[in-house]
């Protein structure tokens, strides 16, 4: 249940304060961590020792003690050394890794709790019981932010935001999946959504910086019981398709904040094709050229302010203009007005989403043609 970094690290820690060698094996006397160089010659001695009744033993002249688990023998301790101050420090050493037992275990059980809880597989009663024998507040605001990475069991950048949150214990990091990192985040009464942002630029960053990973950042909503984590997960994770659709440029996504595409986003497709037949009737946006496309894209960003976008694309107003009346020729729709505009808008958002679906699930795309 312990790594084996965590191991040697603990017995580092402990020869630097008490100046004695240890080394840790498993109950078939595989070494897990030394400080010793030969340490390889315990093993005989361990696999004897493990059949013993004693729970403490000197064998060759050194310190043998058992560390177990709800009485379950995990690990044997060698002590070099057969002093009294060398089985003080055995015995020492044994109660640290037996806490660490515990603390790994007490972790396990949370993760465990935090994964049930995402998925809805526990029931209402359940919910309340386990965090209360966890000793996890019922009552606290928190948000559940989704951290999309680009590859397979990125164990770098879950470490990075474990790292980030390590001094949070009331935080909570885990995977539900190969490809995302959990974020439950409890939040102080007066923090709000500019904080989240905020919160999302600090994983961004430091997941682009220290572990080298290209990731997207999804939250949901803010909650304020246990049982409604479920749904600011839900949500992180609907914020992360929709900005996969509408939104590619953006690494941040805010649930509260996906405007219009999270309404085209649940539509069947059958109405999505009803709507572009409606607005093209017979032509099809596939054919419209990037010139075209980024033209439009940049009036809709200048608020249908034809002047400043000439100015923004370096080009003639009369040239804007006709690109406009050209639009409106192919298309029935004048985008300087702002119905048209708004329609024009929303059927590119809706060609998206069925390009989407025909990428995702080509039967559901089909279906009903």
């Amino acid at each position: 249940m312990i790594s084996n970094q965590v191991l040697q690290s603990t017995i580092e820690g402990i020869k630097s304060i008490a100046h004695a060698d240890l080394c840790v094996l498993d109950v078939e006397g595989k070494v897990l961590a030394t400080t010793i160089t030969d340490a390889e010659g315990f093993e005989a001695a361990a696999a004897a020792f493990v059949d013993s009744p004693a729970d403490s033993q000197v064998m060759q002249g050194n310190q043998f003690f058992k560390v177990f688990d709800d009485r379950q023998l995990e690990y044997i301790i060698v002590v070099r050394g057969d002093s009294d101050d060398v089985y003080m420090m055995g015995k020492l050493a044994s109660f640290q890794i037996s806490s660490l037992i515990v603390a790994y275990k007490e972790r396990y059980d949370k993760d465990n709790f935090i994964k049930n809880l995402l998925l809805d597989n526990l029931l209402l009663v359940d919910v309340y019981n386990r965090a209360k024998k966890l000793h996890i507040d019922t009552e606290a605001r928190r948000v559940v932010y989704t951290i999309e990475t680009h590859t397979d069991k990125d164990n770098g950048a879950l470490e990075t935001v474990r790292s980030l949150f390590a001094g949070k214990t009331r935080d909570f990091i885990t995977a539900v999946d190969e490809k995302s990192i959990i974020v439950v985040k409890e939040l102080k009464p007066a923090e709000s959504y500019d904080d989240l942002e905020k919160t999302g630029k600090v994983i961004l960053d430091m997941l682009n910086t220290e572990a080298m990973s290209r990731v997207k950042v999804a939250y949901g909503t803010i909650v304020n019981d246990i049982r409604d984590v479920s749904r600011s997960y839900k949500e992180s994770k609907m914020a992360l398709e929709v900005g996969r659709i509408f939104f590619s440029d953006q690494n941040i996504v805010a649930y509260s904040r996906l405007g219009i595409g999270r309404l085209i986003y649940q539509l069947p497709a059958t109405l999505c094709r009803m709507y572009i037949k409606e607005v093209f009737d017979n032509i099809s946006p596939e054919d419209f050229d990037e010139e075209t496309l980024s033209t439009v894209n940049q009036f809709f960003e200048d608020n249908l302010n034809v002047s400043e976008t000439s100015r923004n694309l370096y080009i003639h107003r009369n040239t804007l203009v006709y690109r406009l009346d050209r639009m409106q020729k192919e298309t029935g729709l004048d985008l300087r007005r702002f119905d048209d505009a708004v329609t024009f808008k929303i059927a590119l958002m809706v060609v998206k989403y069925m390009k989407y679906i025909e990428y995702t699930d080509p039967a559901l795309a089909n279906k009903d043609k």
